[in-house]
């Protein structure tokens, strides 16, 4: 198989899988999806900046301080960032809180590939990242942080990969950005900003920790 020179997930694969991904049934990591390296590499257009690196600070830290409003128990607060870029909203808000109040607050990491109810769409091996909760989550108020909020199929699943580990007194969703389209009953306690989309719009948020750089933009499949 013939990679063309700019595709960014290159790898060494045996023959079988060379033609597995030829047919369209090998599926590579893309964000916290998984998706065909066909649509990976369809063309998007940039539309619009909505938030420069200053701003998603600034409405991180609004969130720190809503957080610490409506948190009774502080000794009962957790954060648990959904793979991949609700991991490190989900430590930042932490330290946040952390500077403010002088304690510590943990945070975990859920991964949920195994329990997408699309799972089926996503490959044949979906790969599995670790899952990571130094903590007893029963009678913890977790706050369950992932970037962007779209269907509520992600949360769904989430939700049924927490409980898993315990069963916390209380879980409130927060995402940076929540830009409607929901397929379930699911809203986010806390939000960083409501972003009306289309179906044909797609938000990419940019963290320095995964991506080098730090902005979100509103792109349109072209």
């Amino acid at each position: 198989m013939i990679w063309p020179r700019f595709c960014p997930f290159q790898k060494v694969y045996g023959q079988e899988k060379q033609k597995q991904l030829a047919h369209g049934l090998l599926f590579e990591e893309y964000g916290r999806d998984y998706v065909s390296l066909e649509k990976i590499m369809s063309a998007t257009r940039e539309k619009s900046q909505l938030m420069s690196a200053s701003e998603m600070d600034r409405t991180l830290v609004r969130l720190a301080h809503e957080i610490l409003e409506k948190s009774d128990d502080l000794s009962k607060l957790a954060f648990i960032g959904i793979r991949r870029r609700g991991v490190p909203i989900a430590q930042r808000l932490a330290r946040k809180i952390s500077d403010l109040e002088k304690r510590e607050i943990p945070v975990g990491i859920l991964d949920i590939n195994l329990y997408r109810d699309d799972l089926t769409t996503v490959g044949a091996k979906p790969v599995v990242n670790a899952t990571e909760i130094p903590f007893d989550i029963t009678g913890m108020d977790i706050i369950l942080t992932d970037d962007v909020l779209y269907t509520g199929r992600t949360i769904r699943a989430s939700l049924d990969a927490l409980f898993d580990h315990g069963r916390p007194s209380r879980v409130q969703l927060l995402c940076l950005i929540d830009r409607g389209h929901r397929e379930l009953p699911i809203e986010a306690r806390y939000v960083g900003r409501k972003v009306p989309t289309t179906a044909n719009e797609i938000i990419e948020v940019k963290l320095s920790e995964i991506d080098g750089l730090e902005k979100v933009l509103l792109v349109e499949k072209v």
